[in-house]
């Protein structure tokens, strides 16, 4: 059986890989270091498809340096010790690279697994390169953060993979033999989303199914969409389907329809999208749109995303599927969100105004010379640790932010404000 065409065609040399001029084109960052023949430890963030593991391929042959590889969906703390001691025995451990390790999906090693590799990374036992679709700053702990670079990959653009459907046509060894003829490119493009991988599968999914036509096999958008369309059930979480399903999930609890939600849940979790991914966002809408009006809805999508950290998968879609619905069937409110944006307008519009003075701080002499902190009311001193005194700038003292939602958790929200501020949230 021969190789997926899109193996078939991966780059060998920089030369021949497409994309990411801002990283590898003329003079950029990590030609430059690749060609003075120095690479240090960094990680690739981008999504699939752009060429994160050709990379690190190439970088390792053009420095002819010894290449290991871990999945970090399949590799254990132990494999990596193992990677490492081969590292420490290699006779070419004393050469001026050294040996390159190749971690996929470094997002998904655990904190202990992680924690492995520092003491390699430090001393050079290894030179670390992780590829991620998620951001390093989230999911890499600080230590070996602080000892990596970390490069962006961008999705292909459209010059990028026309240069690449033209190169799959002529030059790979199967499709080349064959007569093909492309007429449209819009659909191919658009269904790719940038990835690089896809677009080749798409072309061989395309070609192997399309009759030849006077011995030529013709290529439109129609057919492309065609093609696509007879496996409904197919979808890519690094595509434009990805972005369409978790819209629908996001819209379906914030309308308050668990049966969408559960739904569309059903839908990434059969797709195979990251459990974290949909945990993450559960927690960002707990906060966005639920907000006041059930803050339990925040604790709750917290533990969620806890608990799938420690118990796994499959048994973790069980965990989405509670806090989807929990939070699809609580009473929404953006009273939060709304305040903060009317915020962030104030300050954009009214600049740095100055703290005033009975609420700085005054940790000095000097500082409480200059009156820092004198007049203001410490409120637990007061009946009901309340005490009514300005907390804003002079400038806006009459602006206000947070505006209460009609629920009921906001409406005794709202009311205990009254009491303590009068008219001032009337």
């Amino acid at each position: 059986m021969s190789q997926p065409l899109a193996e078939r065609l991966r780059p060998r040399t920089l030369d021949d890989y497409i994309g990411q001029k801002h990283l590898v084109g003329e003079q950029a960052v990590l030609r430059r270091m690749i060609e003075a023949g120095r690479v240090p430890s960094f990680i690739l963030w981008g999504p699939p498809g752009v060429g994160k593991t050709t990379l690190a391929k190439i970088i390792a042959n053009r420095l002819e340096t010894p290449f290991y590889t871990l999945s970090a969906v399949s590799s254990g703390v132990k494999d990596v010790r193992d990677v490492i001691d081969k590292a420490r025995g290699n006779p070419l451990f004393s050469s001026t690279n050294s040996p390159i390790l190749f971690i996929d999906e470094i997002h998904r090693f655990s904190k202990s697994q992680q924690d492995s590799l520092l003491n390699a990374v430090e001393t050079g036992t290894v030179t670390l390169i992780g590829a991620t679709t998620e951001n390093p700053s989230f999911e890499v702990i600080r230590p070996l953060l602080s000892r990596c670079q970390v490069y962006v990959l961008k999705p292909l653009d459209r010059d990028d993979l026309l240069t690449l459907l033209h190169k799959a046509v002529t030059e790979d060894v199967v499709l080349k033999q064959k007569r093909i003829e492309i007429r449209e490119t819009d659909a191919v493009i658009k269904y790719s989303g940038g990835d690089a991988r896809k677009l080749l599968n798409i072309i061989e999914l395309v070609v192997a199914a399309e009759e030849e036509e006077n011995g030529t096999i013709v290529i439109t958008d129609r057919k492309v969409v065609d093609r696509l369309q007879e496996n409904p059930a197919a979808y890519d979480k690094g595509g434009e389907m990805h972005y369409d399903i978790i819209s629908a999930f996001i819209k379906s609890i914030r309308g308050s329809d668990p049966d969408a939600a559960i739904y569309w849940l059903a839908r990434m979790v059969e797709g195979g999208e990251d459990p974290e991914f949909i945990a993450r966002r559960l927690l960002i809408l707990a906060a966005e749109d639920v907000g006041l009006a059930n803050p339990n809805a925040m604790l709750l999508a917290n533990a969620c995303f806890d608990a799938l950290r420690k118990i796994g998968w499959p048994e973790g879609r069980i965990l989405l599927a509670e806090a989807t619905v929990y939070l699809a069937c609580s009473p929404k409110s953006n009273s939060a969100y709304m305040a903060l944006e009317k915020a962030s307008a104030t300050v954009r519009e009214t600049g740095n105004l100055p703290v005033p003075l009975h609420l700085r701080n005054a940790p000095t002499k000097l500082m409480k010379d200059l009156e820092y902190g004198k007049n203001y009311k410490y409120a637990h001193d007061y009946a009901d640790s309340f005490v009514r005194q300005d907390f804003l700038p002079d400038e806006l003292l009459r602006h206000r932010f947070w505006t209460a939602r009609p629920n009921p958790a906001e409406d005794r929200l709202h009311e205990h404000m009254i009491r303590l501020w009068g008219d001032r949230y009337k």
